[in-house]
């Protein structure tokens, strides 16, 4: 059989496997379905399909891509894809032997996370323009971005019905499928009102949406899109022009600890599965700590 074929047929019924059990979004799926196919190009050019992989051809694979400019990170996700692949052909009884497992996962530097100052927020958050329709909504998605922390999908996906003017919430749905509610806060609000009393309904031209957040055409905003909206008003308030949503959702978790939250509520508010993905944030605290003891310490 052309391992060509046979490939495909086994990442197609695996990754309809992790969306029936698991509940991963898209773009999730879209990585591992990269990440697998690429590994099964490299083994059919050696007339192997993935189900006759050995452990030696997958580190072979793992140390092409680093000499062709892999970063440590991308080589990890990879290998990450490949175990949770070879788990599920074990657990079908595909396969007898996981190949991949012993192959160490390349270390990387746990890089801190690049944030804003709260006066470079205020100047991003003031950027569009709010005597327009589009700066009107721009403005609203940059006030609620830094006041929830949302991923930048869970805000272009943002329905009406899951937001919650009067109690002054947001019901997001995340990762695996998993809500939360997190609260938006007065300017957030106030921005929103705005966008949806005064533009919405110009930006929707007589159409129907369940997004908030739509565009000139009347459609939903996109990832995409976004991102690059978030670029254009970095570099009207003179910021970083490498700026991302993600930055804002830096900032986001950032300031808070900044201010005295503790970390097991930021990880709720970012909706993160386990405790150990916020804990990147901890130097924020270590770093507020030790100016309050310079501060008030008597020997300080």
């Amino acid at each position: 059989m052309d391992p060509s074929a046979s490939n495909e047929a086994f990442i197609a019924r695996f990754l309809d496997t992790l969306w029936l059990e698991s509940g991963l979004s898209h773009n999730t799926l879209v990585a591992y379905r990269t990440d697998l196919e690429a590994l099964a190009g490299f083994l059919a050019s050696r007339g192997v399909s993935l189900v006759d992989a050995q452990r030696f051809q997958l580190q072979e694979f793992i140390g092409l891509r680093f000499d062709r400019g892999d970063s440590a990170s991308t080589a990890a996700r990879s290998l990450s894809s490949y175990r949770r692949f070879y788990r599920y052909l074990v657990r079908e009884g595909m396969i007898d032997r996981d190949p991949s497992l012993d192959i160490v996962s390349p270390k990387m530097p746990r890089p801190l996370p690049r944030s804003l100052t709260e006066d470079d927020v205020d100047q991003l958050l003031a950027a569009p323009q709010s005597d327009k329709a589009l700066g009107l909504r721009d403005r609203a998605m940059l006030e609620t971005l830094y006041a929830t922390g949302l991923r930048v999908s869970e805000l272009v996906n943002l329905q009406m019905e899951e937001l919650n003017m009067q109690s002054g919430v947001v019901r997001v749905v995340g990762k695996g499928n998993k809500e939360r509610l997190v609260p938006l806060g007065e300017r957030a609000l106030d921005a929103l009102e705005s966008y949806l009393r005064n533009a919405r309904r110009e930006l929707l031209g007589g159409k129907s949406s369940a997004a908030v957040f739509v565009t000139a055409r009347g459609g939903p905003m996109s990832r995409q899109a976004f991102w690059h909206l978030v670029k254009r008003y970095a570099l009207k308030a003179g910021l970083n022009a490498k700026m991302s949503p993600h930055t804002l959702r830096h900032a986001f978790a950032t300031h808070l600890l900044n201010h005295g939250a503790d970390l097991r509520s930021v990880q709720m508010l970012l909706g993160h599965a386990d405790l150990s993905t916020t804990q990147i944030y901890t130097h924020v605290a270590r770093e507020r700590l030790k100016r309050l003891h310079a501060q008030h310490h008597p020997r300080g």
